[in-house]
């Protein structure tokens, strides 16, 4: 049986422990809520960029690079939408830059894997674009075993996702794109239900494939742009591409804040139940220790007699 030091040592480690547990998942608690918030507000202008990114698309029919001017990879919007033979395909994956936070980084590396051992089956190499820390840690060793190779890493949007983050990793992407050492980029992210749950799930980033939709929703071809639909396309290839890396972001932040605040609560109730049962040791322990000096005294008090 443990003696009390050994016991009490026990109990102040696990209060301790408690503690960081319960901060932690009060904090995560905190930020979650603006995290949910800022994905709700973000999913209407999604979905209605997609559904006008997709009209634009079905109104132009040919398109013609002729006279656009391209000071970047991602003006060149021709080129973002060209399906090519897929070579070599480049996976964003997004993580976060700390752990504590259930199997939330487990699951996207997990899933990450996966694409990766089934690209290379088929003798396709991928390369890597990681957002945070976990990501980056965890799949740099692995790579030396698999067909891959980390060729991005993004630390600072993992905490804080913002459009302008968005489009660094955007600009990154499209920039391999058109150099065709990339000809395929997907996004392995995660989409925020609830404070729950949430899934993991696969994007295809580029070639740029816009939703479908109805026949009644498309625009009439003969519609007139201003000042020409090559202008309007360069503008609205990029916004597009952006936006959906940061949605990808947005909704792995919420994610993971989730994901963290049931870990946390979960640790922090194991830690009471803990608590409980080691005060219940202790004094049973002491109780015992009580017991034994009684009998003691009591045997050396006869003895005497």
């Amino acid at each position: 049986m443990a003696n009390l030091k050994d016991i009490k040592n026990r109990i102040q480690s696990v209060q301790s422990t408690k503690k960081i547990t319960r901060a932690m998942k009060m904090v995560a608690a905190a930020k979650v809520k603006r995290a949910e918030n800022l994905v709700k507000a973000s999913r209407p202008f999604t979905a209605e960029l997609n559904t006008m990114f997709a009209k634009l698309l079905n109104s132009i029919g040919n398109i013609n690079n002729a006279n656009i001017k391209i000071k970047s990879a991602i003006d060149n919007y021709p080129c973002l939408l060209k399906t090519r033979h897929v070579d070599e395909v480049g996976i964003l994956v997004i993580t976060s830059n700390k752990g504590l936070a259930g199997a939330y980084n487990a699951n996207v590396i997990r899933k990450t894997l996966k694409l990766i051992e089934e690209y290379s089956s088929k003798g396709i190499k991928s390369k890597l674009f990681v957002v945070g820390q976990k990501g980056i840690s965890i799949l740099s060793k692995r790579c030396k075993n698999l067909n891959c190779e980390i060729v991005g890493e993004y630390l600072n949007v993992a905490n804080n996702p913002t459009p302008q983050g968005a489009q660094i990793i955007t600009e990154d992407i499209a920039q391999y794109f058109v150099s065709e050492k990339i000809d395929k980029i997907e996004i392995v992210t995660t989409r925020f239900k609830n404070m729950m749950s949430y899934f993991v799930e696969d994007w295809v980033v580029l070639p740029v494939q816009p939703p479908e939709i109805e026949e009644h929703h498309k625009i009439d071809p003969l519609m007139e742009f201003e000042p020409n639909q090559e202008s309007i396309l360069q503008k609205i290839v990029p916004l597009y591409i952006t936006n959906i890396i940061y949605q990808a972001l947005l909704e792995a932040q919420a994610s993971e804040l989730a994901s963290r605040m049931t870990a946390m609560s979960a640790a922090t109730t194991n830690a009471e139940k803990m608590l409980n049962e080691l005060s219940i040791q202790y004094n049973k322990t002491r109780q015992f220790a009580i017991t034994q000096e009684l009998i003691e005294v009591v045997s050396g008090a006869n003895a005497q007699n």
